[in-house]
């Protein structure tokens, strides 16, 4: 080889080179300089890509509002390095974001995550009326209820105590359907541990008497620790036949009529819930009851007790006789009403 093509060989070489080391740089610059959000300052934006949506028309977009500079590079990087699959959903853009890490939230998925909490006790129209608040769920939680439950796949009579009080991520492809959904499967997976680890001797002849009771024990007491001593008391009167009489069971069969307070006129007044008027427990639950209700219900405290009586502290007086009972009755609750009931429960039968 002749010294021209020697040095022609090199030229060319170093011109490779250095073309190469300009395309990288070229490439890297717009991969990896900080994106420009117009407007906004640091303030990090939502950016939401569709479902059904290609990486090619989330990069155009990106462009169109001056996010990203050049579309078609980022479009050719991540065919190159097999990162075109990309997910829906809203996303997290902010100022530290380059079209490199946006291309990584998009192909892992990195959607914003909701949080919707529901409280222990909470009846089935309260979640729906809790549904219907939050934006993204608002219009479809005002539908017809059974339509919902069968986008959720649940297939029992009445959806009253069959979702687990907890608080639920979401994301902005979720639908009512999908909360209701894991919620339902949480509450039959701790209701069947729950059943399976039972004590013995229990009143109950199935997993869902169980949940009825759960629910009705949620609904006596706020204070977990004394939810085995409420289900302790129940447990007995069922075991003796004598009536629940439990004011929330009155109070649920009440339904709207319902204003604040029990009168004695409500305890003489039929309905299916009316401890007070059935024998045994109510046909369904009356609340989505926690796993700690769930769990005193079938491990309730053993003892004498078959009264007992809000204290006005949070807390519950218990009694073994019905004449202990009138006598906690009288220095708890007296307050000069006459036709207004607040304790239970309070008879033998």
């Amino acid at each position: 080889m002749t010294s021209f093509m020697l040095r022609l060989s090199l030229w060319i070489t170093v011109v490779g080179f250095i073309g190469a080391g300009w395309l990288y740089g070229f490439v890297a610059q717009h991969l990896d300089s900080p994106i420009k959000l117009v407007g906004t300052s640091e303030t990090p934006i939502a950016w939401v890509i569709p479902k059904g949506s290609n990486l090619s028309e989330v990069n155009d977009r990106l462009h169109r509002q001056k996010i990203i500079s050049h579309p078609k590079l980022l479009s050719m990087y991540a065919i190159i390095r097999d990162k075109t699959d990309i997910q829906a959903g809203d996303y997290w853009i902010d100022s530290t974001d380059t079209a490199r890490t946006l291309l990584a939230k998009f192909n892992s998925g990195q959607v914003i995550r909701r949080k919707l909490t529901f409280p222990e006790g909470w009846s089935f129209e309260q979640w729906l009326s809790h549904l219907n608040s939050t934006t993204q769920f608002s219009l479809e939680s005002t539908q017809d209820v059974s339509a919902l439950l069968d986008a959720a796949d649940f297939k029992k009579n009445n959806p009253e105590g069959w979702f687990f009080p907890d608080t639920y991520t979401y994301t902005s492809s979720d639908s009512v359907a999908d909360i209701l959904k894991r919620a339902h499967r949480k509450m039959q997976e701790i209701l069947t541990k729950e059943w399976h680890d039972r004590a013995s001797g229990l009143p109950y002849d199935s997993p869902y008497e169980a949940l009825i009771m759960a629910s009705i024990i949620e609904k006596e007491t706020g204070l977990v620790m004394e939810r085995p001593a409420i289900a302790g008391v129940f447990v007995r009167r069922l075991l003796k036949r004598m009536r629940l009489q439990t004011d929330p069971t009155v109070i649920y069969g009440m339904g709207k009529r319902f204003d604040g307070d029990i009168r004695r006129s409500d305890l003489k007044n039929y309905t299916p819930y009316n401890t007070y008027m059935i024998n045994g427990l109510p046909p369904t639950p009356i609340a989505m009851p926690s796993a700690e209700a769930i769990h005193a219900a079938l491990h309730p405290e053993q003892g004498s007790s078959l009264y007992f009586v809000a204290r006005g502290d949070g807390g519950h007086y218990f009694s073994d006789t019905l004449e202990e009972h009138k006598e906690a009755v009288r220095r708890y609750q007296i307050d000069g009403r006459t036709d207004k009931y607040h304790s239970a429960p309070t008879k033998s039968e």
